[in-house]
């Protein structure tokens, strides 16, 4: 099972290969929209590519509840449980 740090390490390289961020600045207290200016397609993309990745399920009425990465994490850390 992969940990936090797992989690947000795979995570910002999925960011960083839809948006060009570094990986960095992917940093947990960051909001997609407002911090790393991510808009909804991009985010749906993210989305879909953090399940494969991560084998879990993402339904779509809980990506407009995932604001920061940190809801992202503990998101797939809960669901891979």
């Amino acid at each position: 099972m992969a940990d936090k740090n797992e989690i947000l390490a795979g995570l910002a390289e999925i960011v960083n290969e839809e948006t060009g961020l570094e990986t960095e600045e992917v940093q947990s207290e960051k909001s997609f929209t407002e911090d790393l200016d991510i808009d909804s397609i991009s985010m749906m993309t993210i989305v879909v590519n953090a399940e494969e990745k991560f084998d879990v399920k993402i339904p779509d009425e809980e990506v407009k509840n995932l604001a920061t990465v940190g809801d992202a994490v503990d998101f797939i850390a809960n669901a891979k449980g």
